[in-house]
């Protein structure tokens, strides 16, 4: 069981800065984008509302452990609970963190360090102290363990007391590191230096990140690239990259958006190998049309043509990437000749309901707008700590919702 202790932050400034890469360095105004959370009259809310997380600054410590001893008194956690030390900057850099993670060894508890780059660790015998202090777990951003990329391209102050921090965690705890791939910075040899180096030193994990440069890839807070002449790698070069690292080397290799070898995921139900477990989906008895992204709707297609029921259920692509990130200015996009009377959207897509009717039903035919399942399948990101079976569960679980939710809603055929 895990529980978070988020100790909030600002990126960019609670992380000593702007990694050159940062997603959020672009970003230099509030957005409202609209989701599910909002309320029904009402475009925007603290989910999908940038201003949040880009203003907030750390909470102290003490408030922090006080509300998570709250917590402990209040549902009697058992001994094994985790406590995932979180937050929107760097917790590395939380100056309160030696404190924090002494409390929560004090009542009993192991600790996850969530995303760190270890820009906040100048000296890495605070590792050890960690350590001490029950820290179990660990993701760490690497990006690279060549110390000259890190100071480059991470604006790391003390790159070689990262690096030897990064070392010492690998020996002490369970490690899942990450990297953000950079063509032609990080990739190539300086990849393989750094999977040699997490592989010698006890990494349990490797997630590769495919870098987005553009609104299509996931930028949907700025509209201008991260790092201007980046050449966008193809999303199946970028596949296939992670599968050669999978072979080359003793670690749990995942990436994303694609893909986890291991474990088949994304849409591990969609590959051949897989296809016995849809004979145990419901029929599909209506029609609907389901909206997704570039990278999603070739793997659903497959799984509604397997089923014998791609002719009442078509797959319209966005040019957006990533279901989740698929905003208003997406739908808008999308020919409505296409476009059936029932429609499915992703559960998690940035646009608010009255917005997606408005723009679904701009040429005047009335249609029934629907939320999906939250999420259909995992990416790398999520994959990494799971079972085959684990993933082959959710994914039943997620299209069997799918399903009913448009034989409920869709015209019968």
């Amino acid at each position: 069981m895990q529980i978070m202790a988020d100790v909030g932050g600002i990126p960019g400034k609670n992380c000593r800065g702007f990694c050159k890469y940062c997603y959020f360095k672009t970003v230099t105004q509030t957005k409202v984008l609209g989701c599910k959370h909002c309320p029904p009259g009402q475009i925007g809310c603290s989910h999908c509302t940038t201003e949040t997380n880009m203003t907030r600054d750390y909470f102290p410590a003490y408030q922090v452990l006080s509300s998570l001893q709250t917590n402990i008194f209040q549902t009697k956690l058992p001994k094994d609970t985790m406590v995932n030390i979180t937050g929107d900057g760097d917790v590395s850099c939380y100056p309160e963190l030696l404190d924090l993670t002494r409390g929560i060894y004090d009542m009993g508890l192991t600790t996850h360090l969530g995303y760190t780059s270890g820009k906040g660790i100048d000296d890495a015998s605070i590792v050890d102290k960690l350590i001490n202090n029950n820290v179990v777990e660990t993701t760490f951003t690497t990006f690279s363990t060549n110390p000259e990329l890190r100071r480059e391209w991470m604006y790391d102050p003390t790159p070689e007391a990262s690096i030897e921090a990064l070392e010492r965690f690998c020996q002490s705890c369970d490690v899942h590191a990450a990297s953000i791939i950079i063509p032609g910075v990080n990739d190539g040899e300086e990849l393989a230096r750094t999977c040699e180096d997490l592989e010698s030193w006890g990494a349990k994990a490797l997630i590769l990140m495919r870098f987005a440069n553009s609104r299509n890839q996931g930028l949907i807070l700025s509209d201008r690239p991260i790092v201007p002449g980046i050449v966008e790698q193809d999303v199946h070069e970028f596949e296939q990259l992670v599968k050669d690292t999978a072979k080359e080397y003793n670690l749990k290799v995942t990436g994303t958006p694609l893909c986890d070898p291991d474990n088949d995921s994304p849409y591990a139900i969609a590959k051949s190998k897989n296809r016995e477990y849809l004979d145990i989906l419901t029929s599909v008895k209506a029609e609907a049309t389901i909206i997704t992204s570039k990278i999603s709707a070739p793997y659903i297609e497959k799984v509604f043509d397997s089923i014998g029921a791609s002719e009442h259920v078509n797959v319209i692509p966005t040019q957006q990437e990533i279901a989740c990130l698929i905003t208003a200015e997406d739908l808008e996009e999308i020919d409505l000749n296409e476009v059936k009377d029932t429609v499915i959207i992703p559960g998690r897509c940035f646009v608010h309901d009255m917005v997606a009717e408005e723009i679904l039903r701009r040429d005047g035919k009335f249609r029934l707008i629907h939320r999906g399942p939250d999420m259909l399948t995992y990416d790398g990101e999520m994959s990494g700590s799971m079972t085959k079976n684990d993933v082959l569960k959710h994914e039943l679980i997620s299209f069997e919702d799918l399903i009913e939710l448009i034989n409920y809603m869709g015209v019968r055929i």
